[in-house]
């Protein structure tokens, strides 16, 4: 999600900085995003605003849908793919939704603004038994470490089963407490998108998992100032997305599975709690989508699977 250059030794005249700081306050405050997305958002409004001007708006009242298509049709033009102009779009539409509605402005030049059309993009899944393997090997990974290394294969094991027993993201993951976790029940409580709280079960090899970490591991890498994070660092500290990554690769190689990112772990539950006749508001519901279309993607990847088992056994295919 890589953010516009923008040329900030411009400065934009008041009216305009005042409303982006204002929507900068609105996106902390009220949408909950994560401090990645919201400053690609003020981004990509002060590039729009800074293109705006050099076309000779002075003012917000001043900017026309005219303005906005031309900035976008120079952002494609530097070859960004359709989600990233799609982003864009969303962001820019965002913003004057937000000054109609606070009356910093009276008409939405973005009213009318058409969203580039992103192609359906199916993620990429391992199947049933790819995702035994690769769990069995974290397991017995763990328990055939020995001394310094048994840590470290305990906290793998536990994270790869959380993201493929509950299907949750890495930012839960990694933002989960110790205290969010209850193994008897196993169930584990995440902050989703938004700032969304929501309850997730997950099953006994997963709450064996944590068991072995949180009995084995964890004390072993905690330090004083260690915090409640649940999964923590070498150096006591939370783990860290980039170390999540690196031990799913991992993984993944000792399993002798295709290479997949951490993220592929909650696709593959989606797709078999689907595949083994969860409706869709379920999966929605496991998942932390806002959105039924969200989950319904996952439809597509079944679907995808089908015909290929169909092109290859039927005979009439």
């Amino acid at each position: 999600m890589s953010a516009p250059s923008v040329d900030v030794s411009v400065t934009l005249p008041g009216g305009m900085g005042r409303a982006v700081d204002g929507f900068e306050g609105y996106l902390t405050a009220q949408r909950g995003m994560s401090d990645h997305t919201r400053r690609a958002y003020l981004a990509d409004v002060t590039a729009m605003l800074h293109y705006a001007r050099r076309q000779g708006a002075e003012s917000l009242a001043q900017v026309s849908p005219v303005m906005l298509r031309g900035w976008l049709g120079t952002q494609a033009d530097r070859g960004l793919s359709k989600a990233t102009l799609a982003r864009r779009s969303a962001s820019i539409r965002a913003f004057w939704r937000w000054v109609t509605h606070t009356g910093l402005a009276v008409v939405d030049p973005s009213a009318r603004l058409a969203s580039p059309k992103v192609p359906l993009h199916l993620p990429d899944v391992l199947s049933e038994g790819a995702a035994a393997r690769l769990l069995d090997t974290a397991r017995e990974a763990a328990f055939a470490a020995q001394g310094d290394d048994r840590p470290p294969a305990l906290r793998a094991w536990a994270a790869a089963e959380l993201l493929y027993g509950a299907g949750i993201r890495v930012s839960e993951l990694i933002g989960a407490d110790v205290d969010d976790v209850d193994t008897s029940e196993r169930l584990i409580r995440v902050l989703g998108k938004g700032a969304k709280e929501r309850v997730v079960p997950f099953g006994l090899p997963a709450a064996r998992a944590i068991e072995a970490w949180l009995r084995e591991g964890r004390g072993v890498l905690a330090r004083s100032d260690t915090g409640p994070a649940l999964l923590i660092g070498a150096r006591g500290g939370r783990w860290t997305t980039r170390r999540v990554r690196e031990a799913i690769h991992e993984l993944a190689a000792l399993a002798g599975v295709d290479d997949i990112a951490p993220h592929a772990l909650r696709h593959s539950a989606a797709t078999h709690l689907l595949e083994g006749g969860s409706d869709l508001r379920t999966v929605q519901e496991v998942l932390g989508h806002s959105s039924l279309a969200t989950t319904q993607r996952y439809t597509h990847v079944d679907a995808e699977r089908l015909r290929a088992v169909y092109a290859q056994a039927f005979p009439r295919a």
